[in-house]
């Protein structure tokens, strides 16, 4: 009697152990992707919001008085905007995405925010509604830096985060853009450099006029569930053709008979037909989503549906 007691009370301590370690398991995964971590409360920089109804033809209220838009350009003396949608091929093979060329007059219209204001991990807002909160004209996904605790992250010229990992993107006041190698560079050297936006993610599409290759075995992250993304995928990302003139390029996926998506080839070689020096390949997926004037342009998800980002970069005036 006195044995099978032992037994029960040695089975209901390994039961009770196992519980509480599948439980620190659990709540380990939560707080690594699910548990929002403020770290710095960003002063807004939104201003006044753009005008959603200004997506016809006239003067944009909200954005510039002497601006002209419609549902696919915005004309002023600072920001010029041109978006084509585009479709390829045919049944399961097609592709639809959508580019957009855009020249500024000054590198300073040319911003990132946050969701929420708020830096830190897993802190996420619909890239339309980022965009909406911050007067945006035009915008984009970012790199969603919060999925991960490590990259350079300076955006509008201040220094977030300084954990070297990865090749990156840096954006600069005169209106150029480079990859750089995170661990071989230095922040402050950045800054004295007068970058004002980095962007962690990859892989480089295009470096030096030169198309870049080898693809197949790129990972972004280490994370729990990474894979490659050479697959056919949802895409977004940022190709210059000269300074202050950018090409940003949305590419929808997981749609069957409207788009499968684009590989990191098929997408570096859209930045090269359309003229870039440098391109970088940003956060995809049910990420990628291009928001212009008050509208969301593109399918994200293949489901018209958008998924929380950490980050935007974005167009506006700027006096």
């Amino acid at each position: 009697m006195r044995r099978q007691k032992n037994k029960r009370r040695k089975l209901y301590v390994i039961l009770f152990l196992a519980i509480l370690g599948v439980g620190a398991i659990i709540y380990g995964l939560a707080d690594r992707y699910l548990i929002e971590h403020v770290e710095i409360v960003v002063e807004d920089q939104g201003g006044t919001e753009t005008n959603p109804d200004a997506g016809s033809t006239g003067s944009a209220g909200g954005t510039s008085a002497q601006a002209e838009s419609d549902n696919w350009s915005y004309n002023s003396d600072a920001i010029q905007i041109q978006i084509d949608p585009v479709q390829t091929g045919s049944g399961s093979d097609r592709i639809t995405y959508f580019v957009a060329d855009v020249t500024l007059k000054n590198a300073a219209s040319l911003l990132s925010a946050f969701a929420d204001n708020s830096f830190g991990r897993n802190i996420t807002k619909n890239t339309s509604d980022i965009a909406a909160d911050h007067g945006a004209i035009f915008a984009i996904n970012g790199d969603y830096y919060g999925f991960r605790s490590d990259g350079v992250i300076i955006r509008n010229g201040t220094l977030y985060r300084d954990e070297p990992a990865r090749t990156a993107l840096a954006l600069l006041d005169d209106g150029t853009m480079k990859s750089y190698e995170e661990t071989e560079t230095d922040s402050g050297s950045l800054l004295a450099e007068g970058v004002t936006q980095t962007l962690s993610f990859g892989p480089v599409l295009i470096k030096d006029d030169e198309v870049q290759g080898n693809f197949d075995h790129i990972k972004v992250d280490s994370n729990f569930g990474n894979r490659s993304i050479q697959d056919a995928n949802p895409r977004t990302g940022i190709g210059m053709v000269a300074p202050n003139h950018y090409v940003f390029v949305v590419v929808d996926g997981r749609k069957s008979g409207y788009s499968r998506g684009m590989t990191l080839d098929e997408f570096a070689q859209v930045f090269a037909d359309l003229g870039c020096t440098e391109a970088y390949n940003l956060d995809g997926g049910g990420s990628s989503t291009m928001y212009f004037m008050g509208r969301v342009v593109n399918n994200p998800q293949g489901k018209n549906r958008e998924r929380g980002v950490s980050d935007i970069l974005y167009l506006k005036e700027v006096e």
